[in-house]
């Protein structure tokens, strides 16, 4: 009998009193049913489910590099996302030598999408991804893999605070955040496989029926025709264009409001590329057309600059949002206490995953601030179905002219759930609910079966507490 028919036949047992060595490693206290002594040998048996445990991971990269996958701005040059051929603000537009494309700085420097695949003992895997490429997979092969093998699935917090703690020194927010990400999307993704039960079920269950998406695209008239109930665009000038790069912004946010007419939800990406006064002034400005939220004008650490763009704006009705590059409760919280944004929008593969994402909801929520997030996907889809103040979506159009409705991972997931009229809706399916394409995937780092074992050896035989100590 396999391992996999083995966890099957326990599952379908009503006999309690049951050893499993199969399962148990030597030198631990041998339980019956759901226990596997990591607990103590005091643990009382209930007859609970018994869960397999994580035997491998593994940080792989794609190695077609005509797919975008995780990475929305890997895209062709003659893209509208490179800002073909409208030009899109950016940090680095103050720079005559990199203004033109948003390729030409490096946008995508970072190379192939980062795909984690976490492998229990039965055999299921599950799947995350993120932006971080050969750099990130180095982070999760040699660092993360040691707190994720041979722990129990389920225990999403404790493996989510070793790796943050472990990467204190180097992380708080970027690349390792990135990994972090990943390696807890493919958790909750096993997870949900070994429970056969969706992610958001795990959540707590669906808070609304349906839930209904905007796009961010270049084309918000073809947006309107495919049932979406909003349009955000891109600002095409910044600062460094002067008075008559601010007039195109207007006249170029006018046409569109043309072409959508008045009831039509509008919206400005900025991509931290403006200034406080010129966010101020160009909201104001576009306040005639139906301006719903200008969004990210600042750099991310500018808390006070958001602040005040905020309560100039307060009075305006348009509202003000970012948090697409912050990381973690730590960010989101400056972000709440200085009062700095009436949406946030953090990006669920790169803020710390769900694990982080669902407690920054929770933050927002008791301030009745909206969780938007941006781009994500299935990770944010499910996120979004199982919290309230989650109202909606946003689909980035991927494809080159923004005219019809890809999938936002590219060639990753080949049954990825795409929106239709102004609508996504999940499938009844374990975990994220998507299959991975493995074809063109490699590992760049791999690391041997008797590391990984080692590994898990450490988790698994870890020191329990014997004495009881006030931690407070």
């Amino acid at each position: 009998m396999n391992v996999r028919h083995a966890y099957r036949s326990i599952l379908s047992s009503n006999q309690l009193k049951l050893n499993f060595p199969r399962f148990l490693h030597a030198g631990r206290p041998q339980l019956t049913s759901a226990g596997d002594g990591r607990n103590g040998p005091d643990v009382t048996s209930q007859g609970t489910r018994v869960f397999p445990r994580v035997k491998t991971v593994r940080a792989l990269i794609q190695t077609d590099t005509s797919d975008h996958g995780a990475d929305c701005h890997n895209v062709e040059d003659e893209h509208w996302l490179n800002a073909f051929p409208t030009p899109i603000s950016t940090p680095m537009s103050v720079h005559d030598l990199y203004k033109a494309r948003r390729k030409s700085w490096g946008i995508n420097a970072l190379g192939p999408s980062m795909v984690i695949e976490i492998e229990a003992e039965d055999g299921t895997t599950g799947v995350g991804i993120a932006i971080g490429g050969p750099p990130g997979c180095y982070i999760v092969e040699n660092h993360l893999s040691r707190f994720i093998e041979g722990q129990d699935p389920r225990d999403v917090e404790l493996m989510w605070d070793q790796m943050f703690r472990a990467t204190l020194n180097y992380g708080r927010k970027g690349l390792p955040l990135h990994a972090i990400s990943a390696v807890d999307l493919a958790l909750w993704d096993l997870l949900g496989k070994l429970r056969n039960e969706p992610v958001y079920a795990m959540l707590g269950g669906k808070t609304k029926d349906r839930l209904p998406v905007y796009s961010t695209t270049a084309r918000p008239d073809i947006a309107q025709k495919l049932g979406f109930v909003g349009a955000k665009v891109p600002c095409a000038y910044g600062p460094a264009d002067g008075d008559a790069g601010f007039r195109k912004n207007v006249e170029i946010f006018k046409s569109w409001r043309k072409k959508v007419g008045p009831e039509f939800p509008l919206m400005l990406d900025c991509y931290m590329s403006l200034t406080v006064p010129y966010a101020i002034n160009l909201a104001i400005a576009l306040k005639p057309y139906g301006l719903k939220w200008i969004e990210e004008v600042l750099p991310p650490d500018d808390y006070e600059g958001y602040a005040d763009v905020k309560r100039a704006l307060a009075s305006s009705g348009v509202l003000v949002t970012t948090a697409e590059h912050e990381y973690t409760r730590y960010g989101y919280r400056q972000l709440i206490r200085d009062k700095c944004a009436d949406i946030l929008q953090p990006d669920i593969t790169w803020l710390g995953g769900i694990t982080e994402a669902r407690r920054v909801c929770a933050q927002a929520a008791a301030y009745d601030i909206p969780v938007i997030p941006h781009g994500s996907s299935i990770y944010s889809y499910h996120l979004q179905y199982a919290f309230r103040n989650c109202p909606i979506a946003e689909y980035i159009n991927m494809s080159p002219k923004a005219d019809k409705i890809t999938p936002y991972f590219g060639g990753l997931f080949p049954d990825e759930p795409l929106p239709k009229d102004g609508f996504i809706d999940l499938p009844d399916r374990p975990g994220f609910g998507v299959t991975l394409n493995r074809e063109t995937l490699e590992r760049p780092y791999e690391r041997s079966s008797d590391h990984s074992k080692m590994q898990a050896d450490l988790n698994i035989n870890r020191p329990i507490p014997e004495r009881p100590v006030m931690p407070i």
